[in-house]
């Protein structure tokens, strides 16, 4: 009896030591074999989460947090932020801790809109990301490195997506000619999520919706196109999504000559208006300098001024010749 709860004892500290123990019986419950088996030590591993969103102007905080197999580590570590892919990507954020330190020294931060709020010592590395840009948003990587004694490292494979939303902006919005003599319409806008485009004016009615063409959309940005604008007045694009809209209007007016074979929008002919005026202005300005710089000579005549006589020098050059000859009065 004694034996048997000296064996329960030992089973009992070899599985709070960390290992486990399988054992074998017969049919009528007799021990036949035991087997103790050392539990795995503890490992690399990152946590972070699938996804993390915010909105443009704002600030997002990218959690990660590791655990290692290195117990105690307080050699030198470096922090790291990659983006797009793991390994590859491009750094965004890196900072080191000498070692015994907890303050890990920025060296390197994108715009310096990167900062590290957690604390690698403590197994920490998450991320500040200020400032927020629809180009932020992506697949964000962390990576921690052991040097010194210990030469490690391990990076997250699937990384956090940082998602950043943001109202519809129109960026652009023109009108521009065509063949025949016509014209079209084209608008470009940004958002997250991406904007749904639609055209209201003259003979569309409103609300009209032309849908951007295939291959129109680049990430954020998305276009529409009015392909044919066969009435004058004012074409409006709208922008929306889930958080907002916005507005932007173009207009067209066009002149007819007597044969109604060519048209001309009415900005270029405002435009040729006041190159005329300029060029108009510009003559006035040439032609009342040229009368300060040449005044009207007077009817008066002019005062005589006596001339200079290089008749001195001559009879000292000359001393020999013959006397010139004065007129007296």
């Amino acid at each position: 009896m004694e034996r048997s709860f000296q064996l329960l004892a030992c089973l009992v500290c070899i599985i709070l030591m960390g290992s486990f123990v399988k054992t074998e019986r017969d049919t009528t419950g007799n021990l036949l074999n035991t087997e103790v088996h050392s539990a795995p030590a503890q490992r690399w591993s990152m946590q972070v989460p699938a996804e993390v969103s915010a909105a443009a102007g704002e600030a997002a905080v990218l959690p990660c947090t590791f655990t290692h197999p290195h117990r105690h580590y307080d050699g030198p570590l470096t922090a790291i932020w990659r983006t797009g892919e793991p390994y590859a990507g491009p750094q965004v954020f890196r900072c080191a801790a000498a070692r015994g330190s907890e303050l890990c020294q920025t060296e390197l931060s994108l715009h310096s809109r990167f900062r590290l709020l957690g604390n690698p010592r403590r197994n920490d590395l998450s991320l500040r990301v200020e400032r927020l840009a629809l180009a932020d948003d992506g697949r964000y990587f962390c990576r921690v490195e052991f040097a010194g004694d210990v030469h490690d490292r391990y990076e997250s494979r699937h990384g956090v997506w940082l998602r950043v939303t943001a109202a519809p902006r129109i960026v652009n919005i023109s009108v521009l000619p065509g063949p025949s003599h016509a014209f079209h319409a084209l608008c470009t806008a940004e958002g997250e999520p991406p904007p749904a485009l639609s055209w209201s004016g003259p003979a569309l009615g409103n609300g009209s919706a032309v849908l951007s063409g295939p291959g129109e959309d680049h990430g954020h940005q998305v276009t529409a196109e009015l392909p044919a604008l066969t009435h004058d007045g004012r074409y409006t694009c709208t922008a929306s999504n889930s958080l907002g809209r916005a507005e932007a209007s173009v207009y067209l007016f066009r002149f007819r000559g007597a044969s109604g074979a060519s048209a001309i929008a009415l900005p270029l002919g405002v435009l040729g208006l006041k190159a005329l005026l300029l060029l108009c202005v510009l003559a006035a300005h040439a032609a009342a300098r040229r009368r300060l710089e040449h005044p009207i000579m007077q009817d008066t005549a002019p005062r005589p001024q006596a001339q200079e006589s290089n008749y001195e020098n001559l009879s000292q050059m000359s001393p020999r010749g013959p006397p010139a000859a004065m007129c007296l009065p």
